[in-house]
């Protein structure tokens, strides 16, 4: 599908929570930069719903002011003047029924005919049921057939965990069809996220070897230098469990471990992801303490918002095991926490030893496998290391690196923002980059599975590690216990 909606009958895009941090830092300039590359549909309308009291004209003013921020290029003042004579604000209230059907009459009196409507929840979690409700309540989520589409974006958390994520699919399925929700991961539209799937179908040398005849294991870090700062409060209620792996994590593993679907197309790609879900085993409420590490990085319960007795864990990692024929008896490593050494997110592939060393067999403890590392952010690109002859040497052995740089071979600024991306999926109508109801409920199944055993008498010890550190001892002793150690850096580079 190409990435251009210009065809596309107008359409009209409504954010509501219009007025906070992501319409600012991520929407509004994801649209402009999708507008300044004439992607966007002709006659696109972009109308923030929120409560603030603002005239068409300051929210303007106010979007200028964020694209300038945040859009990431100088601003074309014709483009922009272009782009803001599209941009409109209805002010209302996210639970008051009167205000979308005023909402409703406001977007017909714009449209002035059939038009196309994209329905954003920029807002927080807790808003999502009554808008989806309303919406429905207005009249506002049906669709016409051979007219014009309806669709809503829902951003995460979705759901606390599986039983409010069920009652919150319950509830938008009242008012709006499985296709015509789009439930958001940004992960998912990182170029280097989606070019794992390209990495892996489209070069046929991958494939034979991707199983567990030559793959020893596989690791999934998702790394943060910062702290919980400003979001404490709502971070000690969720941990780094659902805050990262229900989403993020699980989707990558998906990525790196499903089949190849039939074609590059939303049913298929996700039916894929699914089916590798669905093979993770549960580890059993007994065995929590063997596989799952749990920890706080120092002085967590003095941050503002934090419980002085808080359980909930910044830092986590994990065991998971792929109950299928490609992936029997390979573990995949995840881990994830605030307050680390670095910015950090990379998918390693490490491969099977040679099963007989031929040379230098006295050193052989420094002969390293080949490994395969995708690197999400922020190196983004990809690197494989093997083994070759130092010069001048009867047999000696060095390990040197095959590497691809996105900036060395596309230009600095050959990676979009992963919200242009997704924002015009949603507009042209491919969900492959969007998560599915079952895929959502099958993830807190996995969480739920390891949160009751953190809660139960066999649980991990909850332990601290430093700031600035790759976490706690515990981690590498998950791995050391398999004979595996993670891949680490030192003065940036791996070790």
């Amino acid at each position: 599908m190409t990435l251009d909606a210009r065809n596309e009958k107008p359409t009209t895009i409504v954010i509501f929570g219009a007025s906070g941090d992501l319409t600012a830092r991520k929407l509004m300039p994801a649209l402009f930069n999708q507008h300044r590359k004439r992607r966007l549909p002709t006659g696109t309308r972009v109308v923030g719903y929120a409560r603030r009291p603002y005239s068409r004209a300051e929210f303007q003013t106010l979007m200028q002011e964020a694209v300038t921020s945040f859009a990431g290029v100088p601003i074309d003042p014709a483009v922009w003047y272009d782009f803001s004579s599209r941009l409109f604000y209805a002010r209302g209230d996210l639970d008051t029924p009167a205000d979308y059907a005023s909402l409703h009459t406001f977007l017909a009196d714009i449209e002035g005919g059939p038009a196309n409507r994209l329905y954003y929840l920029a807002t927080a979690p807790e808003f999502y049921p009554a808008i989806v409700t309303h919406l429905c309540a207005a009249g506002m989520s049906e669709e016409k057939e051979n007219e014009a589409w309806r669709r809503v974006i829902i951003e995460k958390p979705f759901g606390h965990d599986q039983s409010t994520a069920r009652e919150l699919n319950d509830i938008v399925h009242r008012a709006f069809r499985e296709r015509q929700v789009y439930r958001i991961d940004h992960y998912l539209g990182k170029e280097t996220a989606q070019n794992i799937l390209f990495f892996r179908f489209a070069n046929s040398i991958f494939e034979p070897i991707w199983n567990r005849n030559y793959i020893d294991h596989v690791e999934i870090t998702v790394a943060e230098s910062v702290d919980v700062g400003h979001r404490a409060g709502y971070y000690d209620q969720a941990g780094v469990l659902r805050d990262m792996f229900q989403n993020h994590l699980l989707q990558l593993l998906a990525l790196v471990a499903m089949e190849p679907p039939v074609e590059f197309e939303a049913t298929a790609v996700r039916n894929e992801k699914m089916k590798v879900l669905s093979a993770l085993q549960l580890i059993p409420l007994d065995r929590v303490a063997d596989y799952t590490v749990r920890a706080q990085y120092e002085h967590y319960r003095d941050e503002r918002g934090v419980a002085p007795d808080s359980q909930t864990p910044t830092y986590a990692a994990l065991r998971l095991q792929v109950d299928n024929w490609r992936w029997q008896g390979v573990p995949f490593y995840l881990r994830s926490g605030k307050a680390l050494k670095t910015k950090l997110s990379e998918v390693v592939i490490q491969f099977r030893s040679p099963p007989h060393v031929l040379f230098n067999r006295m050193e052989l403890n420094r002969m390293r496998p080949n490994v395969l590392v995708l690197s999400i952010q922020p190196d983004e690109g990809m690197r494989l290391t093997f083994e070759t002859k130092v010069p001048d040497s009867p047999q000696a052995t060095r390990s040197v690196d095959m590497e691809f740089n996105y900036s060395s071979s596309f230009g600095e600024d050959a990676i979009p923002e992963a919200y242009e991306r997704l924002l015009l999926d949603a507009i042209l109508g491919d969900a492959s980059l969007f998560i599915r109801g079952d895929e959502i409920d099958r993830a807190w199944g996995l969480i739920d599975s390891i949160l009751a055993g953190w809660a139960s008498p066999h649980a991990p010890p909850l332990v601290e590690y430093s700031r600035g550190s790759w976490g706690p001892a515990e981690s590498k002793a998950l791995l050391a216990r398999d004979g595996r150690a993670w891949r680490e850096y030192v003065n940036g580079k791996a070790s």
